[in-house]
């Protein structure tokens, strides 16, 4: 192996390491909900490479509505998926489609694209 092969070895592992800390343990970006005067807990949520923000916090026993505006065009990001609540919509692009669920339990659950590269959190207090 000469020099300029080890160069490109190392950084392709280097990318590689990057791409892996980026999608998996980058810091995230956590937002409360804000109840309106009916007691529902509302967040919006832009879909453009990814969701922002991607963490979001509610309470437990309350209405959630969450409104994911998409936008971008991207395939991946037409499809929202929130399998333990058995929720699966599609998300129109450069439109807003609402989201409602009451959780009725704490703990995290994961809400993906319809190919499970987009990731998103919703903690339940």
């Amino acid at each position: 192996m000469d020099f300029i092969e080890i160069i490109v070895t190392l950084s392709g592992l280097g990318l590689a390491a990057f791409v892996i800390w980026y999608f998996f343990f980058s810091a995230r970006r956590m937002v409360s909900a804000v109840s309106s005067s009916g007691g529902v807990q509302q967040v919006s949520i832009t879909v453009k490479g990814g969701y922002s923000p991607d963490v979001v916090e509610v309470e437990r026993g309350k209405p959630v509505q969450l409104s994911f505006y998409r936008d971008e065009e991207n395939s991946c990001s037409e499809e929202l998926l929130f399998p333990d609540f058995s929720i699966r919509r599609a998300l129109p692009a450069f439109q807003t489609t609402l989201v409602e669920l009451l959780p009725q339990q704490a703990g995290t659950f994961a809400f993906t694209c319809g190919m499970g590269m987009l990731r998103g959190r919703l903690v339940v207090r």
